[in-house]
């Protein structure tokens, strides 16, 4: 949508070098190096595992990228307003979402004396970066928080058992790539584990999952084609600044809590943008 806005069309004017890693943030080096070699005039990464590839094979290929969490903590960016560099694209994420799951995760179940996050070990920048801050949130509100690991399909069902097993009463699903592909499997685990879960991504909640708190993706990828097709227009990096999600958004999908035989306090109705039904 963004790239067709700045008159590029896939086929006619612009052709596009397509690398799928399915999941395995391994293969991506392997990727980001074959596009140097072609002399791609641009690279999109669309993850944070993607870009940080993409920015270690190539110091003057233009990147641009997307990423759910701090372009500026995870290392691609010096700032937001200033990128410099090779690199620069869009964010959901403000400092204070994260912070925020284990608050609404909290609100819904008051009771509450530990909390668990799952997170990808393959994407070890992006999920030491959301554990930290969550940590430092569950600290603050007297919380103990168990944190999981899942890189693969088969990982979820063990991650999902240990929040019973460890004593936790919900579940925080970290912003990651592969999670958001895996939505609707992980929704179904929630209710099958009756475990109340909350994360980035409104598609979760669409799924039949509890809760979402996170930026529009429609707007990021926006302006990421946008950016792509500036960039290809010969628009320079630095006048490009990283673009954050304008609108944060909170969405609760009520069958799911009656499922799980919870009752939505005020402070949740209130503040959400949507209910599900």
């Amino acid at each position: 949508m963004g790239l067709k806005a700045t008159g590029f069309i896939e086929g006619q004017n612009v052709v596009i070098e397509y690398r799928w890693a399915e999941g395995r943030n391994d293969k991506l080096p392997e990727f980001a190096v074959d596009l140097v070699r072609r002399q791609v005039a641009v690279i999109v990464a669309p993850t944070t595992p993607s870009a940080l590839a993409a920015k270690a094979a190539t110091k003057t290929i233009p990147i641009v990228f997307f990423t759910a969490g701090d372009p500026v903590d995870l290392g691609l960016v010096a700032s937001l307003s200033r990128p410099n560099g090779n690199l620069t694209g869009a964010t959901t994420l403000t400092l204070e979402v994260g912070p925020k799951w284990l608050q609404f995760l909290h609100e819904m179940i008051p009771h509450a004396t530990s909390l668990a996050l799952l997170i990808n070990p393959t994407s070890p920048n992006l999920a030491e970066a959301q554990s930290r801050a969550l940590e430092a949130a569950a600290h603050s509100r007297g919380l103990q928080l168990h944190v999981l690991k899942a890189s693969t399909d088969q990982d979820f069902d063990t991650a999902f058992a240990s929040v019973a097993r460890l004593g936790a009463s919900g579940l925080v699903i970290s912003s990651d790539s592969f999670f958001f592909s895996q939505s609707a499997q992980l929704a179904r685990l929630a209710l099958r584990h009756a475990v109340p879960t909350i994360f980035g991504f409104r598609e979760f909640v669409a799924a039949g999952g509890l809760m979402s708190y996170g930026g529009s993706l429609t707007e990021s990828f926006r302006w990421v084609g946008v950016y792509t097709g500036r960039v290809l227009k010969d628009e320079k990096l630095a006048n490009l600044p990283v673009q954050q999600s304008t609108k944060i958004e909170l969405f609760i999908n009520l069958k799911t809590a009656e499922a799980l035989g919870l009752e939505l306090p005020a402070t949740l109705l209130t503040r959400a943008d949507d209910i599900i039904e």
